[in-house]
Order: structure tokens, then C-alpha cells, then sequence
């Protein structure tokens, strides 16, 4: 039997054609491809604490806010962690969505648990951001993103930081997962790594360069992930012995069953750029016609190449095994520009993943109090399928 979970649309709904008075007197529009932003004077409040608790609450509270203009209060900002309130790395995402839309933010600042964000216009621009401490330079871009995808023209952001972090997406995942996903919506999003960061040293550096859609966001379907076309295989660890990258590879190639050896192509040790490490990455690359999954475990001092290579090949198998699209992370990761796309479109989408996680679901109740869709998760064999539709539209069958 299919079990299905509905989460409802904003109790405030911003029309992609609304045209509005901000409380400063500024008339900005909601108009056609790359319009500004339609500001409403209704308050976006969201409890830090409730499902996954995190920083995923935190950056889509911001880009919500971005994209629709509404004010932001979120409350208890990260009440459940062992160190609550703000860290390095969420200041960093409230500065550089406050840069973008010319915000005014009160509550942000270490340890805070309460944010008041009031976003301006979204401006495209020539953007530079410096994330201290290794913080994750993909989180911020991905913050900011959806803001820039609605400007009005093209921007560069660039980012320094890490860029193989724990608990955070790396520069790969984006570069080969989920940007290309972008770019079937109509949108350009073109990402450079100039050199790679780990934790705890940064000096990472990304380049984002984010064009808006010609014609508008255009949604799509992406229920099958189509027949394998290729896999492979990469081990980063500049700084490090290169016998640990050799056996990362090795290990993982008997974990599943792939034949050949490093001369075959499929398994591969990226060269270390100048002043990049010590640090570790294990990559796993899925090619297939409708999607291409990318997979990372990161090294960690005190824990063996073959470990770092159980564990990635670990969740390479459940993805094979799955019968969703995408695996668990793009899941979560691909909901709020796919629900952009339906809301300036008026148009449903639905996608398949192998595992709806405690983030996707989170998502899924946090992106309708922002915006005017419906989103539906319903289980079935292999996994979860997952349908955004206009808050005036019908149901999902």
C-alpha cells in the first residue's frame, strides 16, 4: 500500500505576477523571466528546532526569503544541538544572503538563537565571499542560489573556504550531480574549483557563475534515472602518502565488483593542486542518461583507507539497489529549485528517490510555508516519490 504525506501550501501566497508596496514605499514587481523580487510585508516565522533542526532550516529560511521578499524570524535556532545558536559557518550564509538582497539582519551574531532577516531586492552582481574557519563555501553558494537564478542578470559569486566538508555537500556533488539539473530548468550555473579545502584548514576556492533563465524556470520529471552509462572512481588526498589514495581505490573496487586497476580510467587519483591538504576524499560517480549521482566519504585521522572505501561503497550500493532517480542527499538537495521552477511556472514536477531522510522531509514541510506549492511524498517500491504542484492546482494522483 502507498502512504502519502501532503504538506500544504504558504498561508500567504505571493503570485508570480504581484506587484506590491514594501513598507519602505519601494514598488517592485514579480514580472516575467528574471523579474525582481515581489516584497510582502507578511512574516516568515519558522522554529529552528523542529525536524532536522539545523543549519537546513537556517539557509532555506534565507532563500525563501530572498525569492518571495517576506521578512524572516526564526526562533530557536538550533535549540537541540550540544552548542546552540549560530555558528561561523550560518553567520557566514546570513552575510552573504544579507550582501545579495541589501538585507538588514538583527540576531546575527555567535550563539544567537533568534534571527530577524528583512531582505531588499535581490541584485546580481560581482559577489566575494570568505568563509572562516574551513566553513563549507557550497553551503553558502547554495544559499544564495535560488535568489540568483531569479535576478534580473547574470552573477559571479566567489568563495573561499572548504570545499570537502563534513555534513556538506562537496564541490563534486554540485559540479557533476546537481548543477546539471539546474541547467535543464532553463537556468546557466557553471562552477570552477580552483583549489580544494579540507577541514580544519580552508583556503579552499570555488567559482559559481549563475545566469538566470531566458525564458523563465521551466520544471520537469525526473522518475527514472535511465540506463548506466559509466562509473568511476576518485581518490583525492593531496598532502598525504599516495599509497592511502591506491588503496581507497582498490578497497572500494572489490566492495563493488568493478574490474580493472588504476591504468584501466575507472579508477582514479586526482593530482593535488599547489598549497592544497592534507586532506581526503573518496569519490563515487554514477553516470546515468537521466541523472549522475555523485558519492563522498572524507578521511579522518585514526581511520584506515579501507574504512573510508567500506563506507562510501556502503551507500553506493543502497543507491544501485534503490528504485528512486536520485539517491538520498540530491533528494533533498534538488526540492527548492525544482519548487521555484513550479511556482513561476504554474506547472507540477515530480521526481523519485531511493529514501526520503529526516532532511528531505524537513524540506518538504519547510518550502510551502515559503511558497505557494503542494508538496507530496508518497512511498512505493524502492523508495519515494515526490511531487511539487501548485498550491491551486490538483492534487498529485
Amino acid at each position: 500500500m502507498q502512504q502519502q504525506e501532503e504538506f500544504p501550501r504558504s498561508a500567504h501566497p505571493i503570485a508570480p505576477d504581484m506587484r506590491v508596496e514594501s513598507p519602505q514605499g519601494v514598488t517592485v514587481h514579480r514580472g516575467g523571466p528574471g523579474g525582481a523580487v515581489a516584497l510582502s510585508p507578511q512574516p516568515l516565522v519558522l522554529d529552528g528546532s523542529h525536524g532536522e533542526g539545523g543549519g537546513q532550516i537556517l539557509r532555506t529560511g534565507l532563500a525563501l526569503s530572498m525569492v518571495t521578499g517576506r521578512p524572516l524570524r526564526i526562533d530557536r535556532i538550533r535549540a537541540g544541538r550540544p552548542k546552540p545558536g549560530l555558528m561561523r559557518q550560518h553567520l557566514a550564509c546570513v552575510q552573504a544572503a544579507a550582501e545579495v538582497c541589501g538585507a538588514q539582519a538583527e540576531g546575527a551574531e555567535p550563539g544567537s538563537t533568534a534571527l530577524h532577516f528583512r531582505p531588499g531586492a535581490v541584485r546580481a552582481g560581482d559577489y566575494r565571499f570568505a568563509i572562516s574557519g574551513a566553513g563549507s563555501c557550497l553551503l553558502v553558494l547554495q544559499t544564495v542560489l535560488p535568489a540568483l537564478l531569479l535576478a534580473q542578470a547574470p552573477s559571479r559569486v566567489q568563495l573561499t573556504g572548504g570545499t570537502h566538508n563534513p555534513m556538506a555537500p562537496p564541490f563534486d556533488f554540485l559540479e557533476l550531480a546537481f548543477a546539471p539539473l539546474v541547467r535543464r530548468l532553463g537556468a546557466g550555473l557553471d562552477l570552477t574549483l580552483r583549489r580544494r579545502g579540507f577541514y580544519p584548514a580552508g583556503g579552499g576556492e570555488v567559482q559559481a557563475t549563475v545566469t538566470p533563465a531566458a525564458t523563465g524556470l521551466e520544471p520537469f520529471d525526473l522518475l527514472d534515472r535511465g540506463p548506466c552509462r559509466g562509473a568511476w572512481a576518485q581518490a583525492v588526498a593531496p598532502g598525504l602518502a599516495r599509497g592511502i589514495a591506491r588503496r581507497e581505490l582498490e578497497a572500494l573496487r572489490r566492495h563493488l565488483g568493478w574490474p580493472g586497476d588504476l591504468a584501466a580510467g575507472q579508477l582514479r587519483v586526482a593530482p593535488a593542486r599547489q598549497n592544497e591538504g592534507p586532506g581526503n576524499a573518496l569519490l563515487a560517480v554514477l553516470e546515468h542518461g537521466g541523472v549522475t549521482e555523485v558519492f563522498c566519504a572524507l578521511g579522518e585521522r585514526g581511520v584506515s583507507a579501507e574504512a573510508v572505501a567500506h563506507t562510501l561503497a556502503a551507500e553506493v550500493i543502497g543507491y544501485r539497489q534503490g528504485g528512486g532517480a536520485v539517491g538520498p542527499h540530491l533528494a533533498d538537495q534538488w526540492m527548492l529549485p525544482l519548487a521555484l521552477a513550479v511556482w513561476r511556472s504554474g506547472r507540477s514536477a515530480a521526481y523519485t528517490a531511493t529514501q526520503a531522510t529526516l532532511h528531505t522531509r524537513t524540506h518538504a514541510e519547510l518550502i510551502p510555508r515559503g511558497l505557494p506549492v503542494r508538496i507530496t511524498l508518497t512511498e512505493q517500491a524502492g523508495g519515494t516519490r515526490i511531487d511539487i504542484a501548485p498550491a491551486e492546482g490538483p492534487a498529485p494522483a
